[in-house]
């Protein structure tokens, strides 16, 4: 029986030293990762954000806001699309890509909403456009419903927030986000083999999820303070606001969705369209969760498109 306990003792223990992931420096992970066009601001609650910008001065502005784990990098296809026209401006939300926050940082929609509020702020943006995948569509929808009269435009791509039951094949990570010992697990090891899960499961296309795409990914959430802060809330509160704001939405909205998204189904887009007042819906077939990653031609041409129709709101 002690020998046998020895040899468990032992086999979890090498389970913890295989799985476990210390903290990667930002030294580091900037040197590899940032852009030549990266930018670090300071903002209040001693927030060191991360931004990519690119366009020329002048041109109207425009703000991405990526998905929960994701990055900056996830708009890399449409960045110089939309820099041909526009001032485009990709930011790291707290817990994300290359942005820091203070011990304690808790995640949560109205926070995020709150931090692009401040980040306008800070580069006197009065009036841009907003666009969001995921739970950054999420909080794009919310923040619109706040502030109406500085979103002259708005872009929600699979964006999260719409209440629909959970589907039959949530990815394992977050399933296993959904109890807090599995939160407090996830906060101390390398997920890079439920990232590569994840979003494998997130695209029609694996071929896109390269073994360089998941180092990165899962470089970022090793951070310090990442994982505390990816894992201080369970998915269904990423985004909690009443819907019924969404009618409160009066700015030229356009929703695009991956038909086969198995994560957030098309039929939210579809809820999303309903709700907002004379908001319009492109549905792409054979894409899944991520159509700026996985069509960003065809995806940042409607954007480009949409955005025209609009006008000059500098």
């Amino acid at each position: 029986m002690f020998a046998a306990l020895v040899v468990l003792v032992g086999l979890l223990l090498a389970l913890w030293l295989w799985l476990r992931g210390p903290d990667i420096p930002y030294s580091r992970l900037t040197a590899r990762y940032a852009a030549s066009d990266s930018v670090f601001i300071d903002l209040p609650g001693g927030i060191r954000l991360h931004y990519r910008v690119a366009g020329a001065e002048g041109r109207p502005p425009v703000v991405l806001l990526h998905g929960y784990g994701d990055s900056f990098t996830s708009w890399d296809g449409w960045m110089p699309v939309l820099a041909d026209g526009y001032r485009v401006y990709a930011l790291d939300l707290p817990g994300h890509g290359l942005t820091s926050a203070p011990s304690g940082y808790a995640l949560s929609g109205q926070g995020y909403a709150d931090l692009v509020a401040a980040f306008a702020d800070a580069l006197s943006l009065q009036r841009f456009a907003l666009a969001g995948n995921s739970m950054g569509g999420g909080v794009a929808w919310l923040y619109a419903s706040q502030a109406p009269e500085r979103i002259a435009a708005l872009v929600l791509v699979d964006a999260a927030g719409w209440p629909l039951a959970p589907p039959d094949e949530l990815p394992l990570a977050f399933r296993i986000l959904q109890y807090r010992l599995g939160r407090w697990l996830l906060a101390r090891i390398d997920n890079t083999p439920l990232i590569v899960q994840g979003l494998k499961q997130n695209v029609v296309n694996t071929a896109l999820i390269t073994r360089e795409f998941v180092a990165r990914w899962a470089a970022f959430q090793r951070a310090p303070g990442h994982r505390e802060i990816l894992m201080s809330a369970s998915p269904a509160s990423m985004v909690s606001a009443d819907n019924s704001v969404l009618s409160l939405i009066h700015s030229p909205t356009l929703i695009l969705h991956g038909e086969s998204d198995s994560l957030i189904p098309l039929e939210c887009g579809r809820q999303f369209e309903r709700a907002i007042p004379g908001s319009r819906l492109i549905a792409y077939p054979r894409v899944g969760h991520l159509p700026q990653i996985e069509i960003p031609a065809r995806s940042s041409a409607d954007v480009v498109a949409f955005l025209r129709s609009l006008g000059d709101w500098s």
